[in-house]
Parts: C-alpha cells; sequence; structure tokens
C-alpha cells in the first residue's frame, strides 16, 4: 500500500554531536616585583624539591618573588647567560650584575673568522655556514661575530643553540661569553633540545651550534627552529651563524641554508621550502626514491653537485662561508682488527645468521621497525663479544702514559662492560653516558685533570678531551697524549668526524682507531668509515654519506636511510 511504502522509506533523521575543542588552560600573568623586590627565575632540575617557588606554566619555570633568594632555593639560581638568566631579566627593571669571567685570547683564526661572518652579516646575508674544522675555534668565532654585527645593526639579543649535554655545553658556552667578553649584549644561551621555550622569543643574532641537528625537516626540532632563525619570513629576522664542521652528509640534508640559497639566487623563499624539488630544478644529481628524494653514487656527479653548492656560498662578494682545515693537520684514523677466540667467532656467527634471518622475514613482511631491531641486537652482540679486546688495548696505552676516550653507541653492552672491567683491574674510569646516571661535567673534569685516564663516552660532540685545555678556574688540562678508539664503526660520517673532533682539536694531535671484528662485516664497515672520513673536510657536504654501501654491507639494502643514520 502506498502509506505502507512511504513509511518503509523513511528514515529515522540522524544527529551529529557537536566537536568541542578542549580548551587550553589561560596562561597565567607575568610575576611582578613589588618595591624594593625582584623576580626569581630557578633553574630547578626535573623533580627537585624547591620550596616557596611556584611553577609558571607561561614561562615554563620556577619563579619566586622577594628581595634576596632564600637559601633553600639558592642552588636553583640560574648562572649568567643561561635561558632562565634571560628571562628574569625581562621581567625586571635592572639585570643583575655579572661576575667577571677568565679572559680569554682570541687565536688569530678568530679574529679573521669573525671578520668574515661580519663582512656577511653587513652585506645583508641571512646565513652564513663557520665550517672550520673541529678544534679551530668556532666558539671564540661565533661570539666576537655576534658582538660585532649586533653593534653594526643596532641589536642588543644574542640567541646560542647548543648540543647536548646541558651540563657541558651550557657552561663551555657561558665561560667562552664571559672570556671573549659580552659586550654588554643580552647573551642567551640554551639546547636544541629545549628549542622550545625560546621560540616566541625574538633575537638579533642567532648562533646554531652544530646545526646540522636541523637536517631533517620532519622533526618538532625543525619546526620551533623555523620559528626562532625566521626561517619562513622575509623580514624582521635574526643574522644566523650556523657553526658546524660536518654540514650534511649530502646537499639534500641543508633545510637551514634555504635562506641564503634563495637570497643567493634572488628568489622568493617560499619557493625553497621544497629543498630537494628545488635542487633537482636547478640540476643536481638528485631523484625520488624509495624512502624519498636520494643522492647520485656517481662520484664525479657528486664533485660537480657539490663544487656548485660550495659556489653558491663562497662565490659571493663577500662569501656566506668559511672553512679552515686544522692547522696541526687531519685526524688519524686507521683501523684495529681484533682477532676471535674459537668461541667468540662462533658467538659472532650465530648472532650474523640470527641477523641475516630476521632482516630477510622483515624485508619480506616490510618491517623496517622489525629490521631496525634486528640491526640493533646484532651491533650489541657484537660489540659485547670484543669488549675484553678493548678493555686489553685501553690498559696498554695506560700502562704507556697515554690517556684513552673510548667512544661507545651501547650503554649495556659496551659502556657498562668495559667501565666495570677496567675499574677491575685498577683503572679509573671517566663516564659521559646514560641520563642523570653521572654528573658529566665532573666526569670529564676527572679526564682532563688526568684524574681518571680513561673516559668511555657515548655522545659525539660539543665536549672537549684535548690535552692542555683551559679549565674552569683558570687551570689548565693535563698535558699527557690523548689517543681516541672507536669501540664500534659508526654509520654516519658526520658523528665519526664529530668525535674524532673531542681529542684532535686546539691545535693538539690525537691519533684514533677503529675496533673490528677481523674477518666479519665488521671490517668493511671500518673500511667504508675511514674512507669517508678521509675524504671530509667540505663545507657543503663533501662527507658522504656510505648509508647505501653500508646497507648491502649488512645486507639490509630495504633499510630507508633514516635507520642508519640517526
Amino acid at each position: 500500500m502506498p502509506g505502507r511504502r512511504r513509511a518503509a522509506t523513511t528514515t529515522k533523521r540522524r544527529t551529529t554531536k557537536r566537536r568541542t575543542t578542549a580548551r587550553r588552560p589561560p596562561v597565567p600573568d607575568l610575576p611582578t616585583a613589588g618595591p624594593g623586590e625582584r623576580v626569581w627565575v630557578l633553574a630547578v632540575p626535573f623533580r627537585a624539591p624547591a620550596p616557596g617557588a611556584v611553577w609558571h606554566a607561561g614561562l615554563q619555570a620556577h619563579v619566586w618573588v622577594g628581595a634576596r633568594l632564600p637559601p633553600a632555593l639558592a642552588p636553583h639560581d640560574p648562572p649568567p647567560y643561561t635561558l632562565e638568566r634571560f628571562l628574569e631579566d625581562e621581567l625586571n627593571d635592572t639585570p643583575r650584575p655579572l661576575p667577571e669571567g677568565a679572559p680569554m685570547v682570541p687565536r688569530e683564526e678568530q679574529c679573521t673568522g669573525a671578520e668574515a661572518v661580519v663582512a656577511s652579516a653587513a652585506a645583508g646575508h641571512r646565513v652564513f655556514l663557520l665550517g672550520d674544522d673541529p678544534g679551530v675555534g668556532k666558539t671564540g668565532t661565533a661570539v666576537m661575530a655576534a658582538r660585532e654585527i649586533c653593534e653594526l645593526r643596532g641589536g642588543e639579543r644574542v640567541l646560542v643553540v647548543a648540543d647536548r649535554p646541558a651540563a657541558i655545553t651550557i657552561p663551555h658556552w657561558t665561560r667562552s661569553i664571559a672570556g671573549f667578553g659580552d659586550g654588554g649584549l643580552r647573551w642567551c644561551v640554551t639546547t636544541w633540545d629545549r628549542l622550545a621555550k625560546v621560540s616566541k622569543l625574538s633575537f638579533d643574532v642567532v648562533i646554531a651550534d652544530e646545526a646540522h641537528m636541523v637536517r631533517h625537516t620532519t622533526t618538532q626540532r625543525w619546526r620551533h627552529w623555523k620559528a626562532v632563525s625566521g626561517h619562513a619570513r622575509a623580514k624582521d629576522v635574526p643574522f644566523v651563524v650556523a657553526a658546524t664542521a660536518t654540514p650534511a652528509h649530502t646537499p639534500l640534508e641543508l633545510p637551514y641554508l634555504a635562506p641564503q640559497f634563495a637570497q643567493r639566487h634572488d628568489e622568493p623563499l617560499r619557493a625553497w621550502a621544497d629543498l630537494p624539488a628545488k635542487l633537482a630544478e636547478h640540476g643536481f644529481h638528485v631523484e625520488r626514491g624509495r624512502y624519498g628524494w636520494t643522492w647520485t653514487e656517481d662520484a664525479d656527479q657528486r664533485r660537480a653537485d657539490l663544487a656548485r653548492l660550495q659556489g653558491w656560498l663562497a662565490g659571493g662578494d663577500p662569501p656566506a662561508t668559511l672553512h679552515r682545515s686544522a692547522p696541526w693537520g687531519p685526524v688519524s684514523v686507521t683501523g684495529t682488527p681484533v682477532a676471535l677466540t674459537p668461541a667468540e667467532r662462533a658467538a659472532y656467527e650465530s648472532g650474523w645468521q640470527e641477523f641475516r634471518a630476521e632482516m630477510r622475514l622483515a624485508r619480506r613482511a616490510r618491517q623496517s621497525a622489525r629490521g631496525r631491531a634486528a640491526l640493533l641486537r646484532f651491533r650489541q652482540k657484537a660489540g659485547l663479544i670484543r669488549a675484553q679486546a678493548t678493555v686489553d688495548w685501553v690498559r696498554a696505552q695506560v700502562e704507556a702514559e697515554r690517556q684513552v676516550a673510548v667512544s661507545v653507541e651501547f650503554v649495556e653492552t659496551a659502556a657498562d662492560p668495559i667501565r666495570e672491567a677496567l675499574q677491575d683491574a685498577g683503572i679509573a674510569v671517566a663516564c659521559i653516558y646514560g641520563r642523570d646516571r653521572f654528573d658529566v661535567e665532573a666526569e670529564r673534569l676527572r679526564f682532563q685533570t688526568g684524574a681518571a685516564p680513561v673516559c668511555v663516552f657515548t655522545v659525539t660532540a660539543s665536549i672537549s678531551l684535548h690535552a692542555g685545555e683551559l679549565l674552569p678556574g683558570g687551570t689548565t688540562a693535563s698535558t699527557t697524549p690523548r689517543v681516541g678508539l672507536f669501540h664500534q664503526p659508526r654509520f654516519s660520517g658526520i658523528q665519526a668526524r664529530q668525535v674524532t673532533g673531542r681529542t684532535h682539536r686546539d691545535g693538539q694531535v690525537s691519533p684514533w682507531r677503529v675496533a673490528f671484528a677481523e674477518g666479519t662485516v665488521e671490517e668493511q664497515v671500518a673500511r667504508v668509515m675511514v674512507e669517508r672520513l678521509a675524504v671530509s673536510g667540505s663545507t657543503a657536504g663533501a662527507d658522504t654519506s656510505a648509508l647505501q654501501e653500508i646497507a648491502e654491507l649488512l645486507d639490509a639494502d630495504w633499510l630507508p636511510p633514516a635507520a642508519l643514520t640517526e
């Protein structure tokens, strides 16, 4: 019947709930000081007690208002030039006086380097790539250049973004600023991990120490860097000093230089938002691959690309880059084969076969995470098998009156076993690894003063372990010769070169060795690493990556580059 048909075809009226977005809690007003008071912004470690202090969500820090800081809060009083001290000066009418630092006398190369940076800023450039070799003196060069640039352009606020660990890198920069002279400017020293805390502040000069930390555009760090550096803006931007001896593995990893490239070609910045596509447009030998953009493996084409890239930076008048090799010569890196015992070789081969089987399964299922986990397990096992050989070599070096820096990648299967075995042998070991396990600056000073002849560390940059270093308080490090050992060959050429620069720096020559199990895949990886280091030093990425070659050696050619570089 018609009525029934209409009833059958009638549908119920659907109702939808309106989506509501969670409202963010309002940011509290900034604290203010009353008569005779000041606002103190404190550097309180995670979960440390701070009686009387109040957490301020807007500042992302604890604050206390009063005439004097109570004794219970005195340990959290931030040192000069740190982020907390910078914020404190923003909230008070007058900044606190700064103590005088131990004066540092710049070397000739630091003075000429600063002049080159200032000339680039005076020409209106956006970014200057300071690519001197490790130990040549990029810190002093950058400090003096920032001071002169602010005087030239009328600014007064300088941001320094340092690498980890903060307990070492921040004091290093603050001492350098005080030693070379702060010029009466307002300095803020932070780390790449805390970049979000300064992303809404404005600066006149930004010094990006180890600038290769922002070579990937898919990270939160890159998003904060764009805000801090004014990367996407056309005007009212700070002058950026990108300081790194290892800019990238390939031209594809130089997005932080895109503003300078755009300026060099007189093109709008938005045209360089997609750097790989723009490089392809300019004739670079790059193409889209299975895991994103890739760079050619042809040596002649690579050299041509690098020459063009260097021309963009160094071909102007004045140039927008500076690279000087260490006057004391390049670091010597040689292989150290380890002869495995029959039992050790059996264990090694067992781990290798297990790794290959796991890789085949992961490849068939296209499970990259499973493949990375298998690679990690194999490298951990291989390093653990060779731990005793490393201990024996280190003991021989100590007996020969040398101090030894041991670079490791893993804690439980490398750092801890090596440390424990050396300590059992009566050798003191400084430890720079493991989150919050050790006071990293205290451990570094134990090694530098000679109290601990061995240092086992996982960090790759921004610490000094060389002989004769000027230490806090005006003393100097021991002059005992340093030698270094890679307990595991590094996949990343950038990391390897940074590691050698911990001891081979500031006029001090320090040879390094790469340990590997003789007659195994590690020997081939070590050879590739040494070859890549031999041709490193270009300011625009001549330290090209061996990722594809290494992947083939490890029977893991399906792995994306990101699986091996970080």
